[in-house]
């Protein structure tokens, strides 16, 4: 599994919480198997229990446990240690062989985890729910999700103005933004990522209040531009996207003159970090 491809959640059963990781290319989950021993076991030492049955499994040859992936995952120490991680089908697994009365209520939460990708395909709206969801553990308010919603619907409105103007590839809806940003921010998208110390993670979701305003105005102004002059092709589309980023340029300059201090933040909002980050520190 590579670490870049994969976002980690914290899903919740019963109020405990259960480190799992989503792994984008294979669309699995995989699962701390110790905070899953622990609220079958009940035991106050769970990654003692998990050693044990862990060890006696692989004398019996059990191929789970031969097959177990290990992440560094955050523990409640706030440091990144290896923890051993299984799928979802190895997780039902591993529940054969810890008798506990949680088994039952453990076996249907990891059937719904397992479902929700499915269940989203027939109905969109769960998939929304679980984006707020998602947001909320990771600690926004609930002010800020509702303008991430908000602002997700309002990037869709540009992108449909940019197909109207003869926009149709990803390639160029990516440089129309990059123009957007550089004009307001000095940085393309991948460049301001980089800055932040983020890689597949959402730029938008680490952004600070004020950039989050400032890119806002920037697509903003440039989606009313295009509404006006109704641009044509990727040069004029271009010329439009370096409008609306001087806009959001021109209130960066007004803010920072008035606060004293850059609008732009090397802040971001992980709850974890890279494994070769770890390495190095």
């Amino acid at each position: 599994m590579n670490n870049e491809k994969m976002y980690l959640i914290n899903k919740l059963f019963n109020n405990e919480s259960i480190r799992t990781v989503w792994d984008k290319d294979s669309e699995k989950y995989y699962i701390s198997v110790v905070d899953v021993v622990g609220v079958l076991s009940e035991s106050t030492n769970p990654q003692t229990y998990w050693r044990v049955l862990k060890k006696r499994l692989k004398n019996e040859g059990n191929e789970t446990v031969t097959n177990c992936n290990a992440l560094k995952l955050k523990s409640q120490d706030g440091k990144y240690r290896l923890t051993d991680v299984v799928d979802i089908e190895g997780m039902f697994r591993l529940i054969e062989s810890i008798p506990s009365k949680n088994a039952e209520p453990i076996k249907q939460w990891l059937a719904k985890l397992g479902s929700e990708r499915i269940d989203e395909t027939f109905n969109p709206s769960i998939a929304v729910q679980r984006a707020i969801d998602i947001y909320r553990t990771k600690g926004y308010d609930e002010k800020w999700i509702s303008k991430r919603i908000q602002g997700i619907q309002d990037r869709k409105e540009l992108t449909d103005i940019w197909k109207e103007g003869g926009i149709n590839s990803n390639i160029e809806y990516a440089m129309l933004t990059n123009e957007i940003y550089k004009e307001w921010s000095g940085m393309t998208a991948k460049e301001y990522k980089e800055y932040k110390g983020l890689r597949k993670e959402s730029l938008r979701d680490n952004m600070t209040r004020i950039e989050s305003i400032l890119a806002d105005l920037g697509e903003e102004a440039a989606l009313d531009i295009a509404k006006e002059e109704h641009p044509n092709g990727l040069d004029e589309n271009m010329s439009v996207a370096r409008r609306g980023g001087r806009v959001a340029q021109d209130a960066r300059k007004s803010y920072e003159r008035e606060i004293n201090k850059s609008a732009i933040s090397n802040n971001n909002s992980l709850d974890y970090k890279y494994l070769d980050k770890i390495k190095d520190e």
